[in-house]
């Protein structure tokens, strides 16, 4: 289990905690994540897809180079973000975009969703920093990888002004499945 945790961050007066998920918080967590994959990308629950989403204990709270935070709001958990220590597998993904972001030496960000009445606060942004900042503490990551559904409002120009774009799958023959992947800069290792 992760012993690294992230120190309660306070934004907008008070009205936002930021902190690492425990076993409390998952339900919160499911819902925030499953209300995402409906909503907005209207693909809806995908096992092969979304297990980590069913248990994040399994996938975010037990493994020590992974990590879920959460955002509280009132009472109720309004944002998610993970890293995990795998890359994208291919297939579905190009082989080259695998083979570069390999599993065990990639921190993948992931699960960042902000519900739809709080975002355009900060939180997502927010989030990304923790989470970079989490890579740097555990260490022994090469690479930080993400990808996004540029059909989700907001989401790519968002990772276009934080990341750099390696592979757009719509410039592919056949459109692949569409997703831009992107990496993020390392952060220098805390010390």
């Amino acid at each position: 289990m992760s012993t690294t945790t992230v120190k309660p961050v306070r934004a907008d007066a008070g009205r936002y905690v930021l902190r690492t998920a425990g076993s409390a918080d998952l339900d919160g967590a499911r819902a925030v994540m499953l209300d995402t994959v409906y909503r907005d990308f209207g693909s809806g629950y995908v096992p092969c897809w979304h297990a980590d989403i069913i248990d994040p204990d399994a996938a975010y709270l037990r493994p020590d180079r992974c990590t879920l935070l959460v955002v509280e709001c009132e009472g109720e958990i309004v944002a998610t973000g993970a890293v995990r220590d795998r890359g994208p597998q291919a297939p579905p993904n190009p082989q080259w975009v695998a083979d570069r972001f390999p599993s065990g030496s990639t921190a993948q960000l992931c699960r960042i969703y902000v519900a739809p009445g709080h975002r355009r606060q900060g939180l997502a942004r927010r989030l990304v920093r923790e989470l970079c900042d989490f890579v740097a503490r555990t260490g022994g990551y090469e690479a930080i990888y993400l990808h996004t559904d540029p059909a989700v409002p907001g989401a790519e120009p968002f990772w276009r002004s934080l990341a750099s774009e390696v592979c757009d799958e719509r410039a592919l023959p056949g459109g692949g499945q569409g997703i831009v992947h992107f990496e993020l800069p390392m952060p220098t290792p805390v010390q």
